[in-house]
């Protein structure tokens, strides 16, 4: 109800702005302007760790497009807005296809680039004005009625931002909104569930431009004039500022950023001066000392202090729901995994050497060899995260080397990692629900409208499925980064197992995990095993692994040392002297 009351007065305190003096209503519509080129960054870097400098330049795209169209061509706004739009997702998909595929520093490197690029082009081209700007651009028109008051585009802007609010939002809670959220810990484990990894992250550059983009159109129309000066590196950077003093994380953080640095910036352009006895920006040095502070205090930005004073969200029940469709898995003893003359180099070293072996349906099959011995390049190898030098894997008959992962992901193949990777501000139940994404096709739109309620459920419904199959009933709405690492690796087979794969690869899954948790993951992959899954099992835990797998594949210094039923290795001297000692 706290919650639900914040909102409420929220809205009643944006309807009413325009009651006050006409300074407020100008401030309240440039709010919900930043608001929506803030709400982009939000899910371009906070949630996706994608950072761009380049908003303002898409912002700038939008007002310059409108401008030029209505002026010269006397074009509809309306009309222009779809241009406008359709202008800036060309643009984004090509800045996005050349930039995105960059890491570490060379992506915010090149976005200041291009928006520095962007914001010269308004201000040299004499067609879009120069330095003047393009003034007298259209108003708004209703059915052949000009619109030019003040109150009707404050009222314009902040319906648009809140539609925008509920878009993002519902974008956030979905099936691809949930494998967004996982981009901020890298491609890997997205795309190990069936996801795309460039592809989400030029989903979300090209939705944070579209807002941007529209946020400039409504700029251009209200002020009626535009020039390149609202445009440039410094709004980027301020629109950057917006979401880590708000809060980088929600969608609310954009509204609350938007709001302290816009009328902050006015206070301080009014004081600063005074005190100084000079004109310039110094506003900035003030919100660098700011962002500073909120870095070391409070890195979840205001929106987390105010977060820890409202009550937890409620958990949302799960009710009964059609099962999803599942696999067919092949019948036992029939070849299912065949590595065949696997080689992969990196550079001159040689990590794993012309392996082949082989897993059939039903059986848990063994790989084992000291520190350094390349099992774990194996395992990247199966599932497409490493290319292979030569050799082939083939999948239920298929030649699998060669795809990507998610495209592997897509022929059965499922797997937990060495290191835990999941998302530990979401749920254990929304990790666990990542694992079904390529089960359900639900695009973005529908996402963004909320048609994919009935889908969704399905999800929830597998989840808590996996979830009571692996004894976590009780954690289903934990955060993920609140269990012990034990638990956190159980939840990495749970989301592994809701994709409903033929094959299931686990890295290490008993690492950290308690002896009477060892005995029930042993129970489990056994009931697997009974059901007709196969699992290929990494782990160093010689009495868990020798009474659980069918099989034991050795490796050392990136070859196949032996092979062979438990009893068999565990008496085979080579593999005593390399391995296991005296076990």
């Amino acid at each position: 109800m706290m919650r639900r009351g914040g909102l409420i007065l929220f809205l009643a305190l944006v309807a009413a702005v325009p009651l006050f003096p006409a300074f407020y209503l100008t401030m309240g519509s440039y709010i919900g302007l930043y608001s929506m080129a803030a709400l982009g960054l939000v899910l371009l870097t906070g949630v996706a760790g994608l950072t761009s400098f380049g908003q303002a330049a898409f912002m700038g795209l939008g007002a310059y497009t409108t401008a030029v169209l209505t002026t010269k061509l006397a074009c509809s706004p309306w009309l222009t807005l779809l241009i406008a739009l359709a202008l800036t997702l060309a643009v984004a998909c090509l800045l996005g296809a050349i930039t995105l595929r960059m890491g570490g520093h060379y992506l915010p490197l090149a976005t200041i680039s291009w928006g520095i690029s962007l914001y010269f082009l308004f201000g040299t081209i004499p067609a879009l004005g120069g330095s003047s700007g393009i003034t007298d651009i259209k108003p708004l028109n209703l059915f052949g009625l000009e619109l030019r008051g003040e109150g009707f585009y404050y009222y314009l802007i902040w319906a648009v931002c809140l539609a925008s609010l509920w878009v993002t939002g519902n974008l956030l809670d979905s099936r691809e909104g949930r494998a967004i959220r996982a981009l901020k810990g890298g491609v890997s484990m997205p795309e190990a569930f069936g996801a795309g990894g460039l592809r989400l992250k030029n989903i979300v550059f090209v939705y944070s431009a579209l807002l941007a983009c529209l946020a400039g159109w409504l700029y251009a129309h209200m002020q009626r004039f535009v020039n390149p000066s609202p445009f440039g590196l410094n709004q980027g950077i301020e629109f950057l500022f917006m979401i880590t003093i708000g809060g980088s994380f929600s969608v609310w953080g954009a509204i609350i950023g938007a709001t302290v640095i816009t009328l902050l910036k006015t206070v301080l352009q009014g004081i600063l001066p005074t005190l100084i006895s000079h004109t310039g920006n110094y506003e900035i040095i003030v919100f660098g000392v700011i962002i500073v502070a909120v870095l070391q205090c409070m890195r979840g930005g205001i929106w987390e202090l105010i977060e820890r004073f409202l009550p937890p969200k409620a958990d949302k029940p799960i009710g009964q729901a059609s099962e999803l469709p599942a696999r067919v898995q092949p019948p036992r003893g029939a070849p299912l995994l065949r590595v065949e003359e696997v080689r992969k180099e990196f550079g001159g070293l040689v990590a794993v050497k012309n392996v082949s072996f082989q897993v059939a349906a039903g059986e848990i099959v063994g790989l084992i060899g000291p520190n350094g011995a390349g099992k774990s390049t194996m395992f990247n190898l199966i599932s497409g995260e490493l290319p292979r030098t030569s050799g082939a894997v083939l999948l239920a008959g298929e030649a699998i080397s060669g795809l990507k992962p998610a495209q592997i992901a897509r022929r059965g193949l499922s797997r937990t990692f060495q290191h835990v990777k999941l998302m530990p501000g979401m749920s254990v139940l929304e990790n666990v629900m990542l694992g079904a994404y390529l089960r359900t096709d639900d695009g973005v739109f529908a996402a963004g409208l909320r048609l994919n309620r009935a889908s969704d459920a399905r999800v929830a419904a597998e989840a808590a499925h996996q979830l009571r199959r692996v004894g976590l009933a009780d954690s289903i709405y934990a955060q993920a980064g609140n269990l012990s690492l034990g638990q956190q690796r159980i939840v990495e087979i749970a989301r592994a197992l809701c994709a409903d794969p033929l094959l299931l690869l686990l890295d290490e899954p008993a690492a950290g995990l308690r002896f009477q948790e060892k005995q029930e993951l042993a129970k489990l992959l056994n009931e697997l095993r009974d059901q007709g899954l196969s699992v290929l099992i990494v782990e160093h835990d010689m009495e868990f692994l020798m009474n659980l797998v069918d099989r034991i594949v050795v490796m050392e210094f990136g070859q196949k040392l032996a092979e062979g039923l438990p009893q068999e290795i565990r008496a085979n001297p080579e593999v005593l002297e390399a391995y296991l000692g005296g076990i």
